[in-house]
């Protein structure tokens, strides 16, 4: 059975000052979410859904969703923060999303085979899609995976970046995924960030870090439904309060419910954190087509 490909494409990019989801960055106008798309499918996926918000539904499907067709069967699934589990109503005016693990919820009626979770708006690199499709293809229930990339390969060169530092255990598989912000290089050109106490911590450029792609199960949505459930009973009035995934995730690891392996890979992440990120991610896709590894069109 192929996997899936779970694209969260609902967000705005506030830093970075616009929808960046639906910013043309290849030589052809190609999305960031386009050579997602391409890798998942030279890699083996199947599908690939996508989870939105209501509002750019006609946006995204001009502009996006008609690329695809005759290539890859596509779905869309929306994300709504008034959309809770019974019993819960959402707080008159609330208008933060509840987190990506919510955001993984609004596909459990469409996938029933492995799939992987990326951003629409990092890109990824080939070999990080092989490296997940490789592991769904043995994977049970229970059985996730995180590609952790090498933060060294994730360092924006316009500014501070938070990324979720991994910790494992002497198998590999995951025991914590820490959120730390204002990742940075220092005078000395190595990778910092401050811990809570303010201390200043280096970062060797291997260290994993997770951009968001998972290797999930269907067996995820029954069990983040709970986990989110049991969240919204201590957190429904706070305004601030969301789900990610690292936080449900942490939860099933520690009952023991499901283990995590963290997977290597060689590929080098960028994106548009900024505004700033722009004109190299433009240049860094049409280096990729000058050597071929991308073919003239994608799609």
């Amino acid at each position: 059975m192929k996997p899936t490909l779970l694209v969260l494409a609902a967000g705005m990019g506030s830093r970075y000052g616009g929808l960046k989801q639906l910013d043309g960055l290849g030589p052809h106008g190609e999305t960031i979410m386009d050579y997602s798309i391409y890798d998942a499918l030279q890699a083996g996926f199947g599908k690939v859904v996508f989870v939105i918000r209501k509002d750019i539904e006609n946006e995204f499907r001009e502009k996006i969703l008609s690329k695809y067709e005759g290539h890859i069967p596509v779905e869309v699934v929306f994300q709504a923060i008034d959309d809770l589990p019974s019993g819960f109503v959402n707080p008159e005016g609330r208008t933060k999303p509840w987190g990506t693990n919510h955001a993984v919820m609004m596909a459990a009626g469409v996938i029933n085979e492995p799939f992987a979770v990326i951003n629409a708006d990092d890109f990824y690199g080939r070999d990080a899609f092989e490296v997940v499709a490789r592991s769904l293809a043995t994977a049970r229930p229970g059985e996730y995976s995180l590609v952790g990339f090498r933060v060294g390969n994730t360092m924006s060169p316009n500014g501070s970046v938070a990324r979720g530092v991994c910790g494992t255990d002497d198998e590999g598989r995951l025991t914590d995924v820490v959120e730390r912000k204002d990742i940075r290089y220092d005078d000395n050109g190595r990778i910092v960030f401050n811990d809570e106490n303010g201390e200043i911590c280096v970062l060797a450029p291997e260290t994993p870090v997770s951009m968001n792609l998972w290797g999930l199960m269907p067996d995820y949505f029954a069990l983040s439904q709970r986990e989110f459930t049991n969240y919204l009973k201590d957190n429904i009035d706070n305004p601030k309060a969301e789900m990610t995934i690292p936080d449900c995730m942490d939860g099933l690891i520690k009952s023991g419910e499901v283990n995590v392996k963290v997977l290597d890979t060689t590929s080098r992440w960028f994106g548009v954190t900024y505004a700033g990120d722009r004109p190299g991610v433009v240049e860094k896709f049409a280096e990729l087509h000058r050597q071929g590894l991308y073919p003239d069109r994608l799609f």
